[in-house]
């Protein structure tokens, strides 16, 4: 799956011009925790998140730094902060540039950018321009959707899948030589010893979600580690 086909498409955007007030009764009349910033042909210039309106003078709420934090922080970042907290117009607030991605990139490189850069939402753009937004909400709705669509049977000959299971797992740094797997009509029996739970739960993880398998049975046994003498 790509990022066009979990993105909401119609965006609630504002001008540059758009006041703070007017961007904060935004958020909370929509229920959401970010606006994207476009221009008058739909070119993204920023976002404005609940975080960039939080440190604001009107509720007393702008950053004080003590005396030595100032001295580290620097002229560049104190100025930024008066802008932040005094500033009237969403241009002057909004965050950018945006980190952002294409409606073709796959979702398990989307996720990692929401990950990797600690967001909740990723804004979707082509040439420039808005097409929709991604938020870890939609990453979620995604998988639900895939669980009720089911996932297609599928019949692989026994000695076929035995192969293909080893193969896959030879290649993951957590798999033990110790295991012996046997595959019956599909079903796949775990045999032998590993070194830990969380090995075991991989083996069984890499099992179950290997197409062909219809039921796992986790005989895999952990090994006892000898006391210091």
């Amino acid at each position: 799956m790509i990022a066009a086909d979990v993105m909401v498409s119609k965006v609630i955007t504002v001008s540059p011009e758009a006041s703070v007030k007017e961007v904060a009764e935004i958020l909370l009349a929509k229920r959401i925790s970010a606006v994207p910033v476009v221009d008058r042909d739909g070119r993204l210039l920023g976002i404005v998140s609940e975080g960039d309106l939080i440190h604001r003078i009107e509720t007393g709420t702008e950053r004080h730094r003590s005396w030595w934090l100032e001295i580290f922080a620097g002229k560049e970042t104190l100025a930024r902060d008066f802008v932040k907290s005094h500033a009237r117009l969403a241009t002057d607030v909004m965050t950018h540039p945006v980190i952002t991605v294409t409606p073709e990139t796959p979702l398990g490189e989307l996720a990692s950018l929401l990950e990797r850069h600690r967001i909740k939402r990723v804004p979707v753009v082509r040439d420039g321009k808005l097409v929709g937004i991604v938020s870890r909400a939609n990453l979620v709705q995604a998988l639900v959707n895939l669980g009720k669509l089911g996932t297609p049977e599928t019949t692989v000959a026994d000695a076929t899948l035995r192969d293909n299971l080893l193969a896959q797992l030879r290649h993951q740094a957590w798999w033990s030589n110790n295991v012996n797997i046997i595959v019956r009509g599909g079903d796949v029996e775990l045999w032998g010893m590993v070194e830990s739970g969380v090995e075991r739960d991989a083996i069984r993880v890499a099992v179950e979600t290997t197409p062909g398998v219809h039921k796992v049975s986790n005989n895999l046994g952990i090994e006892t580690k000898p006391s210091a003498q």
